[in-house]
């Protein structure tokens, strides 16, 4: 899925490829420079196991170009995305305790090839090192940047434990469910337009702007995640393929369906929520298991939920483009809507 159309745009792809890859590496050498540590060996090791196993940096480069799409310098916004890279690893760290997850991205979690203290202690070091990297950075108002990097984080602690309390909750309406992803996973998102907006010496308009954007990327993005758990092919997901209906998560997806099934369909539904949970980290599913994600995947398609679904990422993309206008109409401008586009193609 493609918005823009902008002939311009379209012909400067490789360039923004090229840029954001340049991007990333800025990011990568101001972390690397971080966990030099020599001791404690078990902490900074897996320290540096978490940091460097394999994120896109998606947080961090939206940082780095919102601060350009105001007019700022790549260079002065790098201690500030790498500082929001460190928090959101840091989120997963613990995310993964929580959850008893077994793998991330493919490898071992921190305290399955540790343990789970050395594991809570990486998550906390992770968090101070993020602190540090944001008070280094040396363009605009600092106090005002740790307001924001603070609410996010927050945010992001309440939406985890909203989604720990829907798994006990009977009922959860859809209202719920977008107040939770705001925050878990559209706080930090937020966070990071807003934050680079700020570093880049944006005007409250534009930082605003930037929040607002933030925002509804952050809506389409769950809902993309919550899209490709079904439609998705398995290698390029990276996950198992109907592992949030295993586990009774309770998504876009379920909740509408719930709104809008009927009797034996609904049971149906009701079962997915209270089924046995598929163990976190497991990337197969049983034969049984597999019999009903077709069912529940089946219902979603009758009741055009996964329509739906798509709809409503197309609108927030929509909405979170329509915020950029604000900001001056340059290449990075641009560069950044192409960014943002790129982050929910995958749902067309």
């Amino acid at each position: 899925m493609l918005l823009l159309l902008d002939t311009e745009v379209t012909m400067n792809h490789r360039q923004y490829e090229q840029h954001v890859k340049q991007l990333r590496a800025l990011v990568e050498r101001r972390l690397s420079s971080l966990v030099r540590h020599n001791g404690p060996n078990d902490l900074y090791d897996a320290c540096r196991y978490v940091i460097f196993g394999g994120g896109k940096r998606v947080r961090s480069t939206l940082v780095i170009l919102a601060c350009e799409a105001v007019g700022g310098k790549s260079a002065v916004a790098v201690s500030a995305g790498a500082a929001v890279e460190l928090m959101h690893n840091f989120t997963l760290v613990h995310d993964d305790v929580m959850d008893n997850a077994r793998s991330r991205r493919g490898k071992p979690t921190v305290h399955t090839k540790w343990d789970v203290n050395n594991a809570l202690l990486v998550g906390d070091v992770l968090l101070g090192l993020a602190y540090q990297c944001l008070f280094e950075t040396t363009n605009g108002d600092v106090r005002r940047m740790a307001d924001v990097f603070t609410s996010g984080l927050v945010d992001v602690c309440e939406g985890q434990a909203l989604d720990l309390e829907f798994e006990r909750a009977k009922n959860v309406l859809l209202e719920d469910y977008f107040t939770m992803i705001e925050k878990k996973t559209g706080g930090l998102i937020a966070m990071s337009a807003e934050l680079g907006g700020l570093v880049g010496g944006g005007s409250g308009r534009q930082v605003t702007a930037l929040r607002r954007f933030g925002h509804f990327l952050g809506r389409a993005f769950q809902l993309q995640d919550d899209l490709l758990d079904v439609v998705a092919n398995v290698k390029e997901f990276g996950k198992t393929i109907g592992g949030d209906i295993v586990k009774g998560k309770k998504t876009f997806l379920l909740l509408k369906a719930m709104e809008r099934a009927r009797a034996k369909d609904k049971r149906i539904l009701h079962r997915a929520t209270t089924s046995a949970r598929l163990p976190e980290g497991k990337r197969t599913i049983t034969a049984k298991e597999q019999r009903a994600v077709a069912a529940v995947t089946a219902i979603y398609k009758r009741y055009g939920v996964i329509e739906s679904a798509k709809a409503h990422v197309r609108r927030d993309t929509s909405s979170a483009i329509k915020a950029l206008a604000v900001l001056p109409e340059t290449s990075a401008r641009a560069m950044l809507q192409w960014y943002s586009e790129l982050l929910v193609r995958r749902v067309s």
